[in-house]
């Protein structure tokens, strides 16, 4: 199929429609953040809008970027200056359009992280808690994986990253509650809705002492590891969609 292209402003509008941002209080602009090219036959997706990430679209070829970290957080130095400057300079300079969706792709029924990791380790949601219905909940659908430490050598294996457990790994499981990326805030409303077990990308000192003192145990997976999936399922969307030429590019970050 030969490759086709879609001009930048139609994209926008198939995405806000398709993600439905305009529900979202969220922390940063969802859409365009920079502007380039108008017209988009190569799209790379990522999942953190790095240095390296915009030097490998430009080697790439591509006209967009698509990310879940994009730029222009809430309470950030809104200066042009230092890396901020030298990645803006790398996006304009060579044309790339830079897309950037939030908690958007965390909540999408079919492209978000949430149910895409959901799949990637083979669980059955069934509900959802917190705010906006932001945390999920469901069971795990493989039989043999019965305990914690059975699930944990499942994440190991399929997220290629040992998560941290805060419990007892021959606990076993019952219901599960998950929230990717940096979701420990809803750690509480996990346990208040009735999961025995919490998964989330990141964990700090808090954290730790709820997860033993509330006898639920606590999974940090990490916040990259968490978050990798649901912007693949949605390049690959929309490579379908548009009938454009679609790359992951995954630049490796342990946190």
């Amino acid at each position: 199929m030969n490759k086709q292209s879609v001009e930048r402003n139609a994209m926008e509008g198939y995405l806000a429609s398709a993600l439905d941002i305009s529900r979202f209080q969220d922390y940063c602009p969802n859409g365009v953040q920079v502007e380039g090219r108008s017209r988009i036959e190569t799209l790379v997706t990522g999942v953190t809008a790095s240095l390296d990430l915009i030097e490998e679209a430009r080697d790439a070829g591509a006209d967009a970027i698509l990310v879940h970290h994009g730029y222009f957080w809430r309470g950030e130095d809104p200066r042009v200056v230092g890396q901020k400057q030298r990645r803006l300079k790398l996006l304009l300079e060579n044309g790339l359009n830079l897309f950037a969706y939030h908690l958007p792709l965390d909540m999408h029924p079919e492209f978000g992280n949430n149910v895409q990791l959901a799949r990637r380790l083979g669980f059955l949601p069934d509900g959802n808690f917190g705010e906006d219905g932001l945390g999920w909940l469901g069971r795990v659908a493989d039989a043999e994986i019965q305990t914690v430490g059975d699930l944990a050598r499942r994440i190991e294996e399929r997220l290629m990253r040992a998560p941290l457990v805060v419990g007892d790994p021959e606990q076993r499981l019952d219901r599960l509650g998950w929230c990717t990326g940096a979701a420990q805030s809803l750690f509480g409303s996990a346990i208040a809705a009735g999961a025995s077990v919490y998964l989330s990308g990141e964990i700090s000192e808090p954290t730790v002492h709820l997860a033993r003192e509330s006898g639920v145990t606590y999974m940090a997976c990490g916040h990259h590891a968490t978050e990798r999936y649901g912007v693949q399922a949605l390049g690959r969307h929309l490579a379908a969609q548009f009938g454009l030429a679609h790359h992951f590019i995954d630049i490796d970050n342990p946190v």
